[in-house]
Order: C-alpha cells, then sequence, then structure tokens
C-alpha cells in the first residue's frame, strides 16, 4: 500500500515537471530566422598584453547587406565595467594587433576616403580618432606591431612586375582600361573558391610609424624583387576570402618569419606545402627555415623569446592529417629540425597561446561534437585536458602575453547560447561572460540543448551524434525525423549555433535532426579522419543510416516511418549517394553535391585530393570512380529530390547540380531545382538565406507532413 501511494505521488510530481516544462517552453518564441539572422555577432577577443583589456569586434547583421555595421568594442578584463564601443562605422574593422605598451591597436579598415583597405592605429591611451598610416593602391591587411612600437609590418596583394606603389597603380589602371577582357593562365590552379585567380601576389611591408609622423613615409615592400616572389609558384596560403603569409616579427625587431609556398603550380599533381622564411625588415633574399613533405603554418615566438613555434601538417599523401605543435629553438638552427610538442595528442590544434612565463601552452581542439580547452608544457610532453565545458565550444583563444598572470580570453558559444567573450579560469574548470550581447534575446527563444549519443557501426567503429528536438516538444507525440549531413568530410557536427544549417530552425515546423559525425569526421583522431580514404560515400553512408536506425530505436518520439535527409557540399556529395543506394527516405535535399565524381575532379578548384581519395586519377578507372560514383546508378533514383546550388560555386560548379537535375528529370523523379545568381559553395545573403530555409521548410512539408499524423 506504501509503495502504491509513493508511486502515484511520483507521478503527480511527474505530471506538474512536464505540465511546467510545457507553460515554460510555451512562454518562450519560437526560433525563426529573423531571431537568429539579426542577433549580434561577437568576433574574436583580443587581450592587451598587460592583461587589462580586451578587443573585439561586434556585428550589427542586417538583412540588406549596406545596413550592416560592424565596429571595436573594448572590456575590461577582469570584468569590472560593461563594454564600450571604439570605432563607430559602416565599414568592419580586421586584423587588430596591440602595441607591446598596450596604449594603440593597429586594424585594417576602408574609410569613406580610401580607395581599399587601409592600415589604421588608434591611441587608447589618450583618445581621439583612427589615424591612417598606409596610402597602399593594393590595400593593406593583417597589421602587426614591430615590438619597439616604431614600426607596423602588414600584407598587400601587389603585381609582380610592379617596383612600388606608384607602377603598382599604373598596371591596375591600365588593365582595367583594356579594350579586351581575357583571363589567361599557364598552369593549375585557375579559381579558388568563389573567385578567378590573377597574377597578383602577397608580399610582407614594413610601415614606419617615425617618419610617418614627421613627414609622412611610403611603406617598404621587404619582399620585392627577390628570387622567392620571382619563382612562379609562389603564394602564401589560400583562404575563403583572400590570401595570407602569417608574418610576425623577430623578438629583436630585426626581421619578419612567414609562411609561403614556392610549389603553387604543382596543385594538380602534388600537395602544395608551406614552409617558414626569415626576411630582414630592410629587404634582401629570405631564407628558408623549413623544408619537406610538412606544411608549416601560424609561425608564433614564445613569449621569452627563445624559441619560435607554428603548426605542422604531414598530409603528404593523406587525405587528411592533423594540425600540431611544433617548435624550434630561437635563433634557428640549421643543424636540427623542427619538434612536435606533443605527438601523442590525437586531435588537431585550433587556436592556441603560450601563458606570460613561457611555460606552458593552453590550446582549443575538438572532440566529440564540443570544442575543448588543453594544456601542454611549452618544452614538450603530454597534453592535458584543462577545462571541458558541458556543452558548446571555446574558440579564438588567447592570453595577454605580459601580464603577471594567465589572463586566458575566448569566445564561447554553444547551439542555444550565440558566442560572446569569456574569461577562463582553469582552477575552476569554468569561464564567465565579459559580454552578453546576444544572451537576452537567445534566453527568449524556445530552444534546447542537443543530446548525445553513440553507438558502434556495423563496420566496428564507434559513431557519434547528436539529436536536436523541436520547439514546444512532448515527449508523447510522434516527430518526423530529418537526417542532417555535415560537409567536409574533414568537419564536424559541433553544439554551436550556425546559421547556413541551423538544427533548431530546422527543427521548427516539428521535426526531430539528427546531427551524425560519421567515418572522416574530425575530433575523433587522425585515423577515423582518415577512414574515409578509398570509401569516400559508401562507408559514410552507411554509419548516417545505422545512425538513423539506432536513433529511432532509442527515442519513442521519432516516427520511423517519416524520414528525410539532406546536406550540403560533402553532405550534399552523400545526399545524392542516399539518393542512388536507398528508398529509406521520403525526400532529400542537396545543396552544393557532387553527383559525378569524375566531372567534379575536373572542374572543382582543387583537383589532387580527389584523387588521393580515389586512389588515383579517373582516366585509371579504379574501383572508386566505378563504385562510389552517383551518376552511374541514376537508374536507382526514386526519391523525391531538391537541389540547390550558388552560381559562384567553383569548389562544386553548377555543372553538377545541372547533371543531377537532368538525371532525376529523366528519371521522372519528383525534383525542384533552386540556383542562387549570387551565391557561391554557401547561401550568405540574408534574403536568400530565409528563402532558402522556407523552400527547405515547404519540401520537408510536402514529403513529411510534422508533428505526429494524428494532428496532420
Amino acid at each position: 500500500m506504501a509503495n502504491s501511494t509513493r508511486t502515484r505521488r511520483l507521478l503527480v510530481v511527474c505530471a506538474l515537471g512536464v505540465a511546467v516544462a510545457v507553460l515554460h517552453a510555451q512562454s518562450k518564441r519560437p526560433v525563426t530566422h529573423e531571431a537568429l539572422w539579426l542577433m549580434p555577432r561577437v568576433g574574436a577577443p583580443l587581450p592587451s598584453p598587460d592583461g587589462k583589456w580586451v578587443v573585439f569586434s561586434v556585428v550589427q547583421p542586417a538583412y540588406d547587406e549596406k545596413d550592416q555595421q560592424s565596429d571595436l568594442w573594448i572590456a575590461p578584463a577582469d570584468g569590472g565595467a560593461p563594454p564600450r564601443r571604439l570605432t563607430s562605422t559602416k565599414a568592419a574593422e580586421s586584423g587588430v594587433a596591440w602595441s607591446a605598451d598596450s596604449r594603440r591597436i593597429a586594424f585594417a579598415t576602408k574609410r569613406e576616403s580610401d580607395e581599399a583597405n587601409q592600415i589604421y592605429t588608434l591611441d587608447l591611451a589618450s583618445g581621439g580618432e583612427a589615424v591612417r598610416v598606409t596610402s597602399m593602391s593594393t590595400g593593406a591587411a593583417s597589421p602587426a606591431w614591430r615590438p619597439d612600437g616604431k614600426a607596423l609590418l602588414f600584407t598587400s596583394l601587389v603585381y609582380p612586375t610592379a617596383a612600388d606603389d606608384a607602377a603598382n597603380r599604373r598596371i591596375g589602371a591600365e588593365r582595367k582600361d583594356q579594350k579586351y577582357k581575357v583571363r589567361i593562365y599557364d598552369s593549375f590552379p585557375v579559381r579558388y573558391w568563389d573567385r578567378w585567380l590573377d597574377d597578383r601576389q602577397i608580399h610582407v611591408f614594413v610601415q614606419s610609424l617615425e617618419e610617418n609622423k614627421a613627414a609622412g613615409s611610403k611603406a617598404f615592400d621587404a619582399l620585392a624583387g627577390t628570387r622567392l616572389v620571382q619563382n612562379p609558384g609562389y603564394s602564401g596560403r589560400r583562404l575563403d576570402s583572400g590570401e595570407e603569409i602569417d608574418a610576425v616579427w623577430t623578438p629583436d625587431g630585426t626581421s619578419i618569419v612567414f609562411a609561403a609556398t614556392t610549389a603553387r603550380t604543382t596543385a594538380a599533381y602534388a600537395t602544395v606545402h608551406t614552409q617558414l622564411y626569415l626576411v630582414s625588415a630592410g629587404g634582401g633574399e629570405p631564407r628558408e627555415l623549413t623544408h619537406g613533405d610538412v606544411t608549416y603554418e601560424h609561425p608564433r615566438f614564445r613569449p621569452d623569446g627563445r624559441a619560435l613555434y607554428f603548426t605542422a601538417n604531414a598530409d603528404e599523401k593523406q587525405i587528411y592529417a592533423l594540425d600540431r605543435l611544433a617548435m624550434a629553438p630561437w635563433p634557428w638552427s640549421t643543424s636540427g629540425a623542427p619538434t612536435v610538442v606533443s605527438p601523442s595528442f590525437d586531435r588537431s590544434v585550433e587556436s592556441w597561446a603560450f601563458t606570460p612565463d613561457s611555460q606552458r601552452i593552453y590550446l582549443t581542439a575538438e572532440d566529440a561534437g564540443l570544442e575543448k580547452m588543453y594544456a601542454v608544457p611549452a618544452a614538450g610532453g603530454e597534453t592535458t585536458l584543462a577545462v571541458a565545458p558541458p556543452r558548446g565550444v571555446y574558440t579564438n583563444l588567447a592570453i595577454a602575453q605580459r601580464a603577471s598572470s594567465p589572463i586566458i580570453v575566448a569566445n564561447w558559444a554553444s547551439s542555444i547560447n550565440p558566442a560572446e567573450v569569456v574569461r577562463i579560469d582553469p582552477t575552476s574548470n569554468d569561464h564567465r561572460r565579459l559580454t552578453e550581447f546576444a544572451v537576452g534575446q537567445a534566453a527568449e527563444l524556445d530552444w534546447q540543448s542537443p543530446e548525445h549519443f553513440s553507438f558502434t557501426s556495423s563496420r566496428g567503429r564507434r559513431i557519434h551524434s547528436m539529436i536536436v528536438r523541436p520547439p514546444a516538444f512532448d515527449p508523447g507525440r510522434k516527430y518526423p525525423l530529418l537526417v542532417e549531413i555535415h560537409g567536409g568530410a574533414a568537419n564536424m557536427w559541433r553544439d554551436q549555433i550556425t546559421l547556413r544549417w541551423n538544427y533548431h530552425l530546422l527543427a521548427r515546423p516539428g521535426y526531430v535532426v539528427l546531427l551524425t559525425n560519421y567515418t572522416g569526421s574530425t575530433g575523433f583522431g587522425e585515423g577515423f579522419a582518415r577512414a574515409i580514404q578509398f570509401d569516400p560515400l559508401d562507408g559514410p553512408a552507411k554509419d548516417v543510416n545505422e545512425a538513423a536506425d539506432e536513433a529511432i530505436r532509442r527515442f519513442s518520439f521519432i516516427d520511423g516511418s517519416r524520414q528525410a535527409a539532406a546536406g550540403a557540399s560533402y553532405g550534399g556529395h552523400l545526399a545524392n549517394w542516399l539518393e542512388a543506394t536507398t528508398t529509406r527516405y521520403k525526400c532529400i535535399v542537396s545543396h552544393a553535391g557532387l553527383v559525378n565524381s569524375e566531372v567534379q575532379w575536373g572542374t572543382s578548384d582543387s583537383i589532387y585530393h580527389r584523387e588521393l581519395m580515389a586512389g588515383g586519377p579517373p582516366w585509371e578507372q579504379g574501383p572508386v570512380w566505378r563504385e562510389q560514383n552517383p551518376i552511374r546508378r541514376a537508374a536507382n533514383f526514386k526519391t523525391p529530390m531538391l537541389l540547390s546550388v550558388g552560381e559562384n560555386d567553383f569548389r562544386v560548379p553548377l555543372n553538377n547540380t545541372l547533371e543531377n537535375w537532368s538525371a532525376l528529370q529523366r528519371m521522372k523523379v519528383p525534383s525542384r531545382l533552386l540556383v542562387w545568381p549570387n551565391a557561391n559553395h554557401w547561401i550568405s545573403n540574408g534574403e536568400d538565406s530565409r528563402h532558402f530555409y522556407e523552400e527547405v521548410h515547404a519540401w520537408l512539408a510536402r514529403w513529411l507532413g510534422t508533428t505526429d499524423k494524428a494532428t496532420n
């Protein structure tokens, strides 16, 4: 009798708890595109060397890009006062750098009278307006203060034959006035991401600030006329938005270390490695510091100046390799090779920084859907977990280099917490916010953190997944399942807000969203990421399908009779493979996905990596080319499919989507084609993005409906 009474009481308590949870959810707003898109976006924090201040950017987004604003803000590192705005212009500032005395910052921006981005400095100690210190017709980026504060280095993309900026201006004007328009190439590559490449190359410049104060001075090109830049294969490392060479001053301020390659023209048949170089700030032929089949990037000097650190990626003949921290004593010795700091650490280093005493390095790395903070002795040794957030990701970690004790700042975010600046305390295994620009808006939304689960696949691998529940979630109802597939494949579903494939916005109409880190994903060790080689589609697709089976088995609120799949980029490749190999899904969405891997090899901006994946070029017709190419199975296309592609996508060019569309139409499969004239690999315009989600939701509703069948 007593047990029966206790049971009834427990049931009452549980019922009350569910009722309270439902009322709480009903008091919040569903996730909308506007709520996500218009939230303030807080950028990477940069602490002053003395540890007193933190500078960061804040973007106030808008659907119309001309109404968007991005400014620099500053906050005390002790959290003793709210942040305050430093700049107030429409143009964004980038590449912020502190002077060693913590009095001034430098940054790149384009003010009203500028033809291109220029370097500005702002004296925070005395106040006043930012002062422009460069006048480059080709623009300026990535400033860094010389240790004595009397000069800056920066980079610019210049014409290889130009001896000075006047020549750059003249060549630019002549090309603009040419009567004919043609792009001419003699070697690969010819385009990257969403832009055609030209013959401009990245150089490092030195701008004196003392002469600039007196009568103005021209920036000095430290690489002009050198044999290095005259090499046809010279280049920096490619970024989505440009090019970078990671230039830093040596501790004595007499020279510059940077990362570059002379092998760009081999990209069609070999991995292109960047190496470290040393050049005098006064010019002269750069000295190559590293060499071999390893990519060295991101050089950084230890605070005591006695060693140089950098990332090392040994990806020769491999489709993936970890970014590991490596070091070499300074001054550089020609007798020894760089040393990996922590060889046993099986994660790729993301952001990293030294403690002021030069004894320890803190770093962030992906791990099973999160990004955690780790510590390693600067001299080398085992990497240990320092701070493990219960959810979310730490990114953009930085440490004040001249503070009396480590002042560690970073961005922290999760899939229900927009990124803010935080100060991390490893001793308490926690952090506290220094900013709260979007905290209030996020708290008003009805969204829940994803639930993690793992299972062992039929191939014996441990596969990690997350599920995201829809708003106003009721565990007593049945929800269709949307299997969302990440791109990469060297990527990972993370507990973090994303605008391109937002988990909660996809779930909003009443879907449970499944996010699976299939074989080939990062955050699970180098071997797991490499295991996709020679099995690019079939194995990962099996992981995705088995994860869906596992989710249906585990969670009674999932309606296994109504499943859909969607993906972009590599996720789009896998979505197209599912179209060719299974009919389990009621519909499929594929954005920027290849359907013909052989055509993709020849038209993409990068081809050699695809050859490594398949085990040889397509004309050799190895088994991957024959057996794992969706178009070869077009006779099996039956599932209704929504296709989407940007016209300016050079990573997975438009022709692949058009070929897929033709095959679907030929097979009389219900299908819909979205072509975005102003988009690249991603749909970045606000209005385009909003309509993309409308199209996806309409497609899912057409074939799945929403919530349980009784309510449709």
